[in-house]
């Protein structure tokens, strides 16, 4: 298989299976594509020092300049955001915007549970069944991925969707249920990217990059975990939500990206929830699924 091939998707919305514009995409090619490309991975794009510095240039005042041509390039709806395009201070605060509230709908049903973030999905309704994500025969090591062997089995025959946060994508992720949110643990790590032709290499990629994981104590669908995953030139994982709190409603927000590529991950107990039908049958075929934070990503069992 061609790790760098083109990036394919299916579209909730439009109904048709679509190609990603991938931003930055010679340089991914070469990166992962390429050996020398692959030793300066090794070398210097995945470490973190390569990522801040990157980080550092998206909030200089100059970056400003970027954001129009970006908007223009990537067709993005400047009516959702709720700046203005000539309130934004640089790149990054651009990156990192919120939109209208109405610009992302929640689905209100008692028993749905919603997309935490805007991307590219795959869901799994049995993690112990999985052969195929991005290419057949990977798996996700779960024990690896979650940093403790106990918290894994619990999850082993559970549910789980990635969500993955293309540069073009708004970068703010939010709760997929209601309940009370616990501390967000760190796990340390490199920042590889997440993007399918590096991960069509190597899944367990995410299980070297930095992370970050919650737990949601819920009413309805027993304890959920939520993680965000670093990935090359992010710069930073920001969490806005108080530990602690009660989630009153279901897309409540919970933090933001900086600059970059990133990704999330939502894992459910066995038997807690349904995934939707289209997310289970194209990620069955290794398709991304694209739909909207807020959107349904399953119901309640």
């Amino acid at each position: 298989m061609n790790v760098t091939g083109p990036i394919h998707f299916y579209n909730r919305y439009t109904e048709h299976l679509e190609t990603e514009a991938v931003y930055g995409g010679g340089f991914l090619k070469w990166a992962y594509g390429n050996p020398l490309g692959r030793v300066s991975v090794e070398l210097l794009v995945k470490r973190a020092f390569f990522s801040y510095f990157y980080g550092w240039w998206m909030d200089r005042p100059s970056t400003v300049a970027k954001v129009k041509p970006f908007v223009e390039s990537f067709g993005l709806d400047a009516q959702e955001f709720a700046k203005k395009m000539d309130e934004f201070t640089s790149f990054n605060d651009f990156f990192s915007r919120e939109l209208k509230s109405e610009a992302r709908p929640i689905a209100d049903d008692r028993d749905a549970v919603v997309f935490p973030a805007d991307g590219r999905h795959l869901g799994f309704q049995d993690l112990s069944k999985v052969k195929h994500v991005f290419v057949k025969g990977q798996s996700f090591d779960l024990d690896a991925l979650l940093g403790n062997a106990d918290l894994a089995n619990r999850y082993r025959n559970g549910s789980a969707v990635l969500s993955r946060l293309c540069p073009t994508d708004y970068h703010r992720f939010h709760f997929s249920v209601q309940g009370k949110a616990g501390q967000t643990k760190r796990i340390n790590g490199d920042l590889y990217s997440v993007n399918p032709m590096a991960l069509r290499q190597n899944l367990n990629y995410l299980c070297e990059n930095k992370r970050t994981l919650t737990s949601v104590r819920t009413d309805h669908c027993g304890e959920v975990l939520i993680m965000e995953i670093g990935a090359t030139n992010v710069g930073s994982i920001l969490q806005t939500f108080q530990s602690g709190a009660s989630l009153q409603h279901k897309g409540q927000e919970k933090g933001y990206f900086r600059f970059g590529g990133s990704a999330t991950m939502t894992f459910f107990e066995p038997g807690a929830v349904r995934l939707a039908e289209d997310l289970r049958t194209h990620s069955a075929n290794g398709i991304e699924l694209y739909a909207r934070m807020g959107d349904l990503m399953g119901r309640v069992s």
